[in-house]
């Protein structure tokens, strides 16, 4: 399973070669993909001060393609307890959370402290890297 955090849809947006690869790779070979619902509100928040232009038509792509984790105490437990284990930011510990209580094998993400999380089993693919590894 693979979990696309909001950075992903950025880069996907850009046209950028790796999750446009990714995201045709995933769907041809039925690979299934989620994110997370911080991820619609952050791609909202990113339309309101324009830096995207209409965020409704790709969260309906993202609904269509993949599974929306929603926040539940489960997560808000693990996302606290990775906040502090890992010093990354809130909005980012839920949503690692969400993935890993998920079951994702494989994030792409564009941020660097994602990386921070290390476990067997569980790799993090960050899209501004020079070199990043390709997908399923």
């Amino acid at each position: 399973m693979l979990g696309f955090d909001t950075g992903f849809f950025m880069q996907l947006l850009q046209g950028d070669a790796l999750p446009v690869e990714t995201r045709r790779n995933a769907m041809q070979n039925k690979v299934s993909s989620i994110c997370s619902c911080l991820t619609l509100f952050e791609l909202e928040r990113l339309s309101l001060k324009g830096v995207i232009e209409d965020h409704s038509v790709l969260c309906e792509g993202i609904h269509a393609v993949c599974k929306v984790v929603w926040l539940d105490t489960a997560i808000l437990s693990m996302g606290a307890r990775l906040c502090r284990g890992l010093g990354i930011p809130a909005m980012d510990g839920l949503i690692l959370a969400g993935f890993l209580l998920s079951g994702v094998g494989t994030i792409y993400t564009t941020d660097r402290h994602f990386t921070r999380y290390e476990a067997p089993g569980v790799r993090i693919v960050n899209l501004k890297e020079p070199n990043p590894t390709t997908t399923p």
